[in-house]
């Protein structure tokens, strides 16, 4: 490895040459990555939700309904000639309104009723005139400037109209999400500037690490065009965590330069000897952190394997451009280190032991009392499944306000049936019908007749109900999109129609989001056992040890249960995505601060008792595991003020709290394990070469 180093910084203005190269070829490919919304593309492939919208996809002209639009005051005929402008619209693949489903040539009040106030609400004060309701189908990818049109549509016929649904919601995220990535890190990067000068010796060392950070993250965001698309997930707080998670990579870097200046006078020699020193250093955190990112691949909702692969490709980035890109760059601007230095602008904390020493009992203690509540109430956690939730100072959310103020809850459900039996289809449509969650049915028997024939239903009516091998029909609901009596239809709907059809599928959002609810559970124990047992192999490699991995994994997933358990016990919900996440992530990027801490700790312990040793340890490591965990908590928190999506939100704040919470538990609980553990982990450890109080040293 030495020679590699001696050999990239001899060439090393073709090194900073080429990395930046890369890094503008990829700030070029950015721009050309999709960013996926649809939280149900990430669903299995053998759920309900799924398998039916693929069928509607692959079968059916038109996608199940995304949008509801609703406009106020209008005669009908008005309403006939804005269904036409809507259908004429680019973006839109179609529109259901009242005159698919009764004869408009006939009187209002001599039609079914609950079927036309599903889509038509007289005005009771003029009755000449009333509010519509469209169902209409947004194409994906096109949802921002389609619901612009729209809104501009509306708002041509007066106030108070509104449009709501999935693809308004995407077309808000779609609008936001640039923006609110930039609000965080306009938060984070002034943050992390302050903590790095207070804790460096030169005014430009903090800009070096952000320079060989931002190259890899870069480098990282271009390259995902070989993806194709990521997530919303990942495209909002892949680079924030990168960039969090592995700032500590440069920082161990250009300490240990530093150092080395101390002993030689050759720059270049003290950088080659600095990176031989760190860089194996620096790969073990990676490997950690990296195994940890990547167990979120196990997922069944698969946006944890999209985050997941964009974190490690990340993480590798990272210590790769700081293995070989910053040193160079050093190298070349030294001189200006050396210009810029200043005066150390934070407490050495030397001797921060002789405060946390005294809570070391306590800390303990309350740990182990907590940690069985902690586990139990994080199992039990309350979830929410939508992305988004409205806000009513903002149009969607005003929106949403309107619409269920004139029409109720929106709420459709789609059922795909086998096709070819009329009479099944009809006695269905009239068994959902009186369920109390529904508020009506859409199907060819209820528009059209079950004994109309198809030749002479026309073929604007089947391509609305049939394809070449399915039935559909649409269930409007009665509840919102996500709640316990929601989920309670979606289960009464796929009830009934197991009583007349062997094989069916539903979709919807409620639909989507119960087929969510149903993986939470399994996710959860699937991801976590799987960091957990990839990072204790890691970790037992790393200190040939059986009991280190064992305290290292308790402290820190102490932490977590704590950080989860918290809404529990405090009767909050939070988004299933976060929980699910929050797991490997905050065991992932954590996990290093008890590595540091315990590294320093072993290298004391051969020379030095148990005490004596965490002492000089914690003393040694502190400043770095503060400024970490602040790096990483501003990051959390600067997602959860500058973001409208639940999701990143919610795992935004939960890694705030939880890097705060894991810098506890490694600086008070981590501590009292090493040093009132000490004689079982000598006992397990490979030639430990532990210092006795005999003054001997004992190999085991």
């Amino acid at each position: 490895m030495e020679q590699l180093i001696r050999i990239t910084l001899r060439h090393r203005r073709l090194v900073v040459g080429l990395f930046l190269a890369v890094m503008a070829i990829c700030a070029c490919f950015i721009p050309f990555v999709r960013t996926n919304y649809d939280m149900v593309d990430y669903l299995p492939d053998d759920a309900q939700s799924t398998t039916a919208v693929r069928i509607m996809s692959e079968e059916f002209e038109t996608a199940m309904p995304n949008a509801n639009v609703m406009v106020r005051d209008i005669t009908i005929p008005q309403a006939l000639e804005i269904e036409q402008a809507m259908v004429a619209m680019d973006g839109i693949e179609d529109v259901i309104w009242l005159d698919i489903a009764v004869d408009l040539t006939k009187p209002l009040d001599t039609l079914d009723r609950d079927t036309v106030e599903t889509y038509y609400r007289v005005n009771p004060e003029n009755p000449t005139v009333g509010a519509a309701l469209y169902q209409v189908t947004v194409a994906s990818g096109e949802e921002s400037a389609t619901i612009a049109g729209l809104r501009a549509l509306i708002d041509s016929y007066g106030e108070g109209n509104a449009v709501t649904g999935e693809a308004a919601d995407t077309a808000a995220s779609q609008d936001a999400v640039v923006d609110q990535v930039a609000g965080a890190m306009a938060i984070l990067v002034p943050i992390i500037l302050l903590l790095l000068i207070i804790s460096t010796m030169a005014w430009i060392e903090p800009v070096l690490f952000l320079a060989a950070i931002g190259v890899s993250i870069i480098m990282n965001m271009g390259t995902n065009i070989v993806l194709g698309e990521v997530s919303f997930m990942t495209f909002s707080i892949a680079p924030i965590l990168q960039l969090a998670v592995s700032l500590d990579y440069a920082i161990f870097l250009l300490h240990a330069f530093a150092a080395q200046r101390q002993t030689t006078s050759d720059v270049e020699e003290a950088m080659v000897q600095a990176a031989v020193k760190s860089v194996p250093t620096i790969a073990s955190s990676a490997v950690t952190t990296l195994f940890g990112f990547a167990a979120l691949a196990v997922m069944q909702f698969q946006i944890g394997a999209d985050l997941g692969l964009n974190l490690v490709k990340g993480i590798l980035f990272s210590l790769v451009t700081v293995s070989v890109f910053l040193p160079s760059l050093t190298l070349l601007l030294y001189k200006l280190i050396d210009k810029t230095a200043h005066r150390r602008l934070m407490p050495s904390f030397q001797n921060v032991d002789t405060v946390l020493s005294k809570i070391r009992i306590p800390a303990m203690v309350l740990v182990f009392i907590l940690i069985v509540p902690a586990f139990l109430g994080q199992s039990h956690a309350q979830f929410t499944y939508l992305n988004t939730s409205p806000d009513p100072e903002l149009r969607t959310g005003a929106d949403i306000l309107a619409i269920k103020g004139e029409f109720g809850e929106q709420n459709a459900m789609v059922v795909l049936v086998p096709r070819g039996d009329v009479a099944s289809e009809a006695a269905l449509s009239s068994d959902l019908a009186e369920l109390d969650s529904v508020k009506s049915v859409l199907s060819y028997a209820t528009a059209v007749g079950a004994t109309i024939p198809e030749a002479v239903a026309g073929e604007e009516a089947l391509k609305q109900f049939y394809s070449p091998n399915y039935a559909r029909i649409v269930a409007y609901m009665n509840t919102d999109i996500e709640s316990d009596e929601a989920f309670a239809a979606v289960q009464a709907v796929q009830d009934v129609t197991a009583k007349h059809y062997d094989s069916y599928y539903t979709a919807g959002q409620s639909a989507n989001l119960y087929d969510m609810k149903n993986i939470v559970a399994v996710d959860n124990v699937r991801v976590s056992l799987v960091a957990v047992i990839a990072i204790a192999i890691v970790l037992l490699i790393t200190f040939r040890s059986l009991a280190l991995p064992v305290v290292l994994i308790l402290a820190i997933e102490a932490g977590i249960w704590i950080n989860l358990c918290i809404p529990y016990y405090t009767g909050m919900s939070m988004n299933f995505i976060g929980y699910l996440v929050i797991n490997t992530v905050q065991l992932g990027a954590t996990i290093d601060y008890g590595i540091l801490l315990t590294s320093h700790y072993l290298a004391h312990r051969h020379n030095e008792p148990p005490k004596l040793a965490i002492r000089h340890a914690l003393g040694e490591t502190f400043v770095s595991l503060v400024v970490s965990a602040g790096i990483l908590s501003s990051a959390g928190f600067a997602l959860s003020v500058t973001t409208s999506m639940s999701a990143v939100s919610s795992l935004g704040f939960l890694l705030g709290r939880g890097a705060l919470i894991s810098l506890a538990m490694v600086t008070c609980f981590l501590p009292a394990l090493l040093v009132y553990g000490d004689g079982i982990i000598r006992r397990t450890t490979y030639k430990s070469g532990f210092f006795t109080e005999e003054g001997i040293s004992i190999a085991k």
